[in-house]
């Protein structure tokens, strides 16, 4: 079982590492091959709008971005948490988003995912729901989502509700868990908004339509 767990924070030693690396542990304690990354140590330039990788399958910049949505897809599941920012995850996690092959090129589809955001007021539930979207449109199944609060500066955190988003991921992935209600949703978004969308556009999203086939989402 192959798990990548991503940090958006630019904090390596904050509230949201602390609670990904709980999660880290917990996941090799119970047998998963675990690699965890921070983004503020990656290479990741910003997306150029260029639209290139719907063309080709690939990005103008060949960097981290491209290295880390690789292995991402050739992952079982992920785990992926950002601070909140203005109500919204932070500058990092964004940039990785935005070059991540996330919702066009299906990134996660048949995959498990947990996203987690903290902070230290209501804005948290928003950058929740951001992480939370991109999951479900890009084809993963959301095995779990947690919202933490504590005050800045503070890297307390739940251990025991660490681990058991830990425990529940990993069983989903063993049991290969179905979630029928969030695969009617990704259904209807796909087949009624993405797919018509890029076979619309033809050989200028050629590169999406290949990456389907590849990965078994359409022929």
């Amino acid at each position: 079982m192959r798990i990548i767990v991503i940090n958006g924070s630019p904090r390596k030693n904050g509230l949201t590492a602390a609670f990904l690396h709980c999660m880290e542990t917990r996941l090799k304690e119970k047998g998963a091959d675990v690699t965890y990354y921070d983004l503020s140590e990656l290479d990741i330039r910003p997306c150029a709008g260029c639209c290139s990788c719907y063309r080709s399958g690939c990005c103008i910049y060949d960097d981290d971005a491209e290295r880390l949505s690789a292995e991402t897809g050739d992952a079982d599941g992920i785990v992926i948490g950002s601070p909140t920012y203005a109500s919204n995850v932070s500058g990092l996690m964004k940039c990785f988003i935005d070059r991540g092959h996330f919702v066009i090129e299906q990134l996660l589809h048949g995959k498990y995912a947990v996203t987690v955001a903290t902070g230290e007021n209501y804005g948290s539930r928003d950058a929740s729901a951001v992480l939370n979207r991109l999951m479900t449109y890009s084809g993963a199944y959301l095995s779990g989502r947690v919202v933490f609060n504590a005050p800045f500066g503070s890297a307390d955190i739940d251990k025991a509700k660490a681990e058991r988003t830990a425990d529940s991921l990993y069983n989903d992935i063993s049991k290969k868990k179905s979630f029928p209600f969030q695969c009617l949703k990704h259904g209807i978004i796909f087949g009624a908004g993405i797919r018509p969308f890029v076979r619309k556009k033809g050989e200028l999203y050629r590169g999406v339509t290949e990456k389907w086939k590849a990965a078994g989402i359409c022929k």
